[in-house]
């Protein structure tokens, strides 16, 4: 009997509240209103194990929209003192307690969760869904893909999860700009590690984003009136405050534009032509 996955099990015995099902050594009830007219005794059934509200094991032959270990879109029903409640397709609704929310959830949302086994012998759901995420996509380097940000790190960049299945990384030195969990970015696939896992780039090829980060230059210095209270030794942080560009990308940016004339670099600002 395996907790939170699809499985074939036959009708061992017929009750009026329905039917117990076994693998040859434990058995499960399926309540009456799940089984199917004309099933008898020794019919095989495929069901789905999840535990009742009494933590019973019971089977289903509805289909769950997400199994052990799998990742999928989730809706929240409802929040509550020790967590959100989300709609799995099943009668009883999945806990996602507080400690594995990335961010606090509300009624109404979808989440990408995952589906594990608590330390009860409960099913949950997750949030924290890298252990869950697959690492045999379908990419090759410069592939065009969808990400939805799960996880931010200071240290490693944006966790994203590509097709809301793949395991993905936007490196921080690709992560210039502002993201929320839960966002869905276009990006494109720079590299596959070894281990299948993909590295991602919100930006163009340097020789095609060179462009437009020099428009983008030329716009903010035009909003403060054409004159940049600050060169390109600014500190990255306010480069990617009043940029979304890491500090190479707007050096590049600056150097293109000194290049072209359309900018001058004088006692420490940055002026338009």
């Amino acid at each position: 009997m395996r907790l939170g996955e699809k499985q074939t099990l036959r009708i061992d015995r017929v009750k009026e509240f329905g039917v117990y099902l076994t693998d040859g050594e434990e058995s499960v009830l399926l309540p009456k209103k799940e089984v199917p007219q004309g099933a008898s005794q020794g019919d095989e059934l495929e069901v789905f194990l999840y535990k009742d509200s009494s933590d019973r094991l019971i089977a289903t032959t509805a289909t769950p929209r997400i199994t052990l270990h799998e990742t999928a879109l989730l809706t929240v029903k409802e929040t509550s003192k020790i967590g959100a409640f989300l709609d799995w397709g099943l009668p009883k609704d999945l806990l996602l307690p507080f400690h594995e929310q990335t961010r606090r959830v509300k009624a109404g949302e979808t989440v990408l969760a995952a589906l594990y086994i608590d330390k009860s012998e409960r099913l949950a759901a997750t949030m924290n869904v890298y252990p869950y995420l697959s690492c045999e996509s379908p990419y090759r380097k410069d592939s065009r893909v969808q990400a939805r940000i799960y996880e931010t790190s200071d240290n490693f960049g944006i966790f994203a999860a590509v097709d809301d299945r793949y395991s993905a990384l936007i490196p921080k030195q690709e992560a210039a700009g502002t993201f929320r969990i839960g966002d869905i970015v276009d990006a494109r696939v720079t590299s596959v590690r070894p281990d299948g896992r993909l590295n991602l780039s919100v930006r163009e090829k340097a020789y095609l984003q060179l462009d437009k980060d020099a428009e983008l230059i030329l716009k903010v210095i035009d909003e403060y009136e054409g004159v940049l209270p600050f060169d390109d030794k600014v500190s990255p942080e306010i480069i990617n405050r009043e940029f979304g560009l890491s500090k190479n990308a707007f050096k590049r940016a600056v150097g293109h534009l000194l290049k072209e004339g359309k900018i001058e670099l004088r006692d420490r600002r940055i002026y338009k032509a």
